[in-house]
Parts: structure tokens; sequence; C-alpha cells
């Protein structure tokens, strides 16, 4: 806490962080970007610095001395370090990066998302590095000769929703270290970042009777609707009751006219928590468990229904809605 404080009240790092920002709102979203002489940035590193040094440290030392062989050394390590800052700057000049829309994921779970870097030189690139930008973790990768490569960069959000990818950092050193070439990225894609569900969540609700149906019909407060069969060859396996045929040893499957019956809806109010969060973390527990058990589920929210179905865009429409409540 006390660094997290300090971190806080350290003047350098606001000024670091403002200037960040207003760096960060100049550039303009894009998912494709090409690194020209415009957006391409070179500095020495603490190496170069060194070497700038030595290499005046040499030169004084052959002027006050009168060595021919001190200048050919100052000449030919400062030729060195010219020759590999030219190398180094184009090592990045001339790529095109594009993003690969990253997947869903679940808040506390790492979203990882692709970029293809492609190179249109007959040589390869050595040592390129992208990293979220501030975050320290660096993914780096070798371009081919007229070819490209795909680097894997993951950050963890820090709130549920349809969040922006972060601004991203391209960089090399490449050949002596010397110096560093960096460009910095702003994507417009967008990631889903869902509600984290509940480990240890309780049985589902039971199901509402269909308008018109059999009101007299109930259903087991664990969230298995009671209307069971034997087991019938060519049952598909999400229809077969395992907590029943574990105590019975004997195969029994759900009775599909049964359960065409009733309506399962995911409420707030069923939820039975005053915590908003845990709300939430509980519905988006409920709507794993029905969609494993193959089950038409409903999703109320304030403000928002989604009627009763199953399948993958179902629950992706479900978790949208709820990354969002």
């Amino acid at each position: 806490m006390s660094i997290l404080l300090a971190s806080a009240w350290n003047p350098a790092a606001r000024v670091r962080r403002r200037v960040q920002h207003w760096f960060e709102a100049r550039l303009s979203p894009r998912d494709s970007v090409t690194l020209t002489q415009r957006n391409v940035y070179i500095l020495p590193t603490r190496a170069g610095f060194m070497l700038g040094a030595t290499l005046a440290v040499l030169l004084i030392s052959s002027i006050n001395y009168q060595l021919n062989l001190g200048y050919l050394l100052t000449f030919l390590l400062a030729g060195s370090a010219v020759v590999g800052m030219h190398v180094c700057h184009g090592t990045l000049r001339g790529l095109t990066m594009h993003l690969i829309a990253p997947d869903a994921c679940f808040i506390g779970a790492n979203a990882t998302f692709g970029i293809q870097i492609n190179g249109n030189r007959a040589r390869t690139r050595y040592g390129i590095g992208l990293s979220v930008m501030g975050s320290g973790h660096w993914a780096w990768t070798d371009v081919p000769a007229d070819g490209s490569a795909t680097v894997h960069v993951a950050f963890k959000p820090e709130k549920r929703g349809l969040l922006t990818v972060p601004t991203l950092t391209a960089e090399t050193r490449f050949p002596l270290g010397t110096f560093r070439v960096w460009t910095v990225w702003r994507p417009a894609a967008k990631v889903w970042v869902y509600p984290a569900p509940e480990p240890f969540a309780p049985p589902l609700p039971p199901g509402e009777p269909r308008a018109g149906g059999a009101s007299g019909s109930q259903s087991r407060a664990s969230g298995e609707f009671e209307g069971v069969r034997s087991y019938q060859r060519g049952d598909p396996l999400k229809l077969i009751v395992w907590k029943k045929v574990a105590k019975a040893d004997e195969l029994v499957s759900r009775d599909t006219e049964h359960i065409q019956r009733h309506e399962l809806w995911l409420d707030a109010s069923q939820t039975g928590t005053p915590h908003p969060e845990l709300k939430v973390s509980r519905l988006c527990a409920w709507v794993l468990q029905a969609e494993k058990a193959g089950m038409d589920y409903g999703l109320r929210l304030p403000g928002k229904e989604l009627k009763p179905a199953h399948g993958e865009a179902h629950k992706r429409h479900c978790l949208e809605a709820l990354a969002l409540a």
C-alpha cells in the first residue's frame, strides 16, 4: 500500500502519465498500421550513452597523446555505432502490423489477442518486441524476409464490459543494443469482458410454467426438472440425468415433453443476494450451467429481457448483457 501511495504522489510518475495520455490522445485508433519515419522514434539506450562517453574519452586521449591507432579505434567504433543506428531504425521502418480480433474473456483472466507483422524487404528483421504500453511484459519475434510473423500479446482487464484494446508499443534494439527504436500503436478493436462466474453457484432456479401449459407440474429447487423416463437408445447425452444415474445405477433421461411445459428464466431477483456484483456473477454461472445442460433459458435484467433459447449465440448474447449490467 505504501508503494502505491508513493507512486501516486511521485511528481515524476504523474508527469509521465500525463505525457503518455496526451501522446495517446494524438493517435487515431486503427487496427492496421504501417510504420514509417513519421511514427517510428529512436533514442540511445544506456549502453549507447556509455559508448558515446567511451568514444569521447578515446578521442581526447588520442588527441593528447597523438595516437594514430587510437584515432583508428575511435572512428571505427563510431562508424559501427552509426551503421548500427541506421540498421536499428530500418528494422521497424516499413513493417505493417494487423490486429487479430481478440476473443471474449471473463474478468480475472488474461485477454489474449494476436498481431500479424508483415515485412516487405528481402532481409530478415530480428529482435522485434511487442507489449501493452507500460506493462513491461514483452513478446519477441523475428520477421522473415518477405514474410510475416504472428505475436500473441495478453493483458488482464480490470473491469467488465466492452473494452477497447489498450495502447500497444513495438520496439527493437537490434543489432548492437546502443539505440532503442520504438513506435506506439492505438488499436480500434474492442474486447468483451464477461463477469466472472461464481465458483460454487447454487443450483438453477425452478422452471416457470409456460402460458397455457400444465401449471400443476412442479420443478425441483435443484434446477433439474422432475420429469424423467427410462433411457432409450438414441437419446443424446445432454438429456441423461447423471445425478440420478449415480443414485439409481440405471440410465434415465429427461422427459422432453415435461420440459417443454416449463420455461427456465434467470432473474436477478432469484439470486438471493443483495450484492450487485455477486448477482451478476451468479447469473453468469447459471447461464453456463443451463447451456452445458442443453436447456432453453431466458434472462431478465432491468430494462432488458432475452427470451428462452439455447446455443452459442444465445449464450454470447446473455453474457454480453451481463457484462453491461
